[in-house]
């Protein structure tokens, strides 16, 4: 009998919150596959600490607590079967060393600071893995906390990738701080948005994909709310229709505080209306009618990529 593969861990330091998946890998079809064993997750809004362009003390803290509690599960682990990875908030922040110093102390293992291509290539690793389709030519939309991965691919092999400076936290900061959802604030939302994916669009347009998938917590978040108040009009995902029906309901609401959405946790609700003015102008600017949503993304890409290193096998 053979024994239990070892576990892997993928740690993800994202803008809106910190994430942890340990997997490891087994047989399924005569094809090794990353199974999921466990997952972690701290809504640390790091994004919403960035005062100018550093982090301020309390979004410092926030992070440095859950990732000591991510360093004690995964005290044991070998520093080959763990990488953590930091996004658009690290990436962006004038005190990152001094956050990143305390952040390793803390978690036990070394913190890489990816790039946007780098994020956007994880990404995809992920969904190919989860989602093998050699036939079909997908964009994917990953909507971070402070950027926004747009991916095209086909099977297992990304053909363009970009990396465009919005994201759910970061836009809720700056047109929502105060709380309050008006129209104003999401049509400039909207429009800022489209101007930055406006920037890369025809790119993407040229690959004629034919299948467009929301890999981030955002679109999950989007499409658990649609179903649960009944405003999408399709079996499940998210719709243009149905992003413009969620506005209707934000603005009667006026305030991030007076949303009452079934399905929407309370510690997302501050990240709703920046998340919302984003998928708008991916789907008003990439001409997506329908998008599904998948679990799978940056942690499963993290992982496939650890167990390629450590045994020298390329998962299928």
């Amino acid at each position: 009998m053979a024994s239990p593969s070892p576990f892997y861990a993928a740690v993800d330091l994202g803008s809106n919150a910190f994430r942890m998946m340990i997997g490891q890998q087994v047989v399924q079809d005569k094809k090794p596959v990353i199974q999921k064993v466990e997952t972690l997750r701290e809504p640390v809004r790091l994004s919403e600490g960035l005062q100018g362009m550093a982090l301020d003390t309390p979004a410092l803290e926030r992070g440095w607590r859950a990732l000591e509690r991510f360093g004690k599960r995964l005290r044991g682990f070998e520093a080959g079967r763990v990488r953590a990875v930091a996004t658009n908030t690290v990436r962006v922040a004038e005190n990152a060393a001094e956050f990143l110093a305390e952040a390793e102390q803390r978690l036990g293992f070394r913190i890489d600071v990816i790039s946007g291509h780098e994020e956007a290539r994880l990404v995809y690793a992920g969904i190919a893995h989860a989602m093998p389709d050699p036939n079909t030519t997908r964009l994917v939309v990953d909507i971070g906390g402070g950027s926004t991965e747009l991916i095209v691919g086909r099977g297992d092999t990304p053909l363009l990738m970009e990396s465009v400076p919005i994201g759910s936290g970061v836009f809720s900061k700056r047109y929502f701080a105060d709380g309050r959802i008006t129209s104003h604030a999401l049509q400039l939302a909207e429009m800022t948005a489209c101007d930055e994916i406006g920037k890369v669009a025809h790119r993407y347009r040229e690959h004629a994909w034919q299948q467009a998938i929301g890999s981030s917590g955002t679109a999950r978040m989007l499409a658990k709310v649609l179903k649960a108040n009944g405003l999408h009009d399709s079996a499940g995902g998210i719709t243009y229709q149905g992003l413009l029906r969620l506005s209707v309901r934000m603005l009667e609401a006026g305030r991030i505080e007076q949303l009452k959405l079934s399905g929407l946790q309370a510690e997302r609700s501050s990240t709703l209306p920046g998340g919302v003015a984003v998928m708008l102008a991916a789907f008003k600017v990439l001409g997506i009618d329908e998008m599904m949503t998948s679990e799978p993304g940056l942690r499963l890409g993290v992982l496939h990529s650890l167990m390629h290193q450590k045994v020298g096998t390329l998962l299928q």
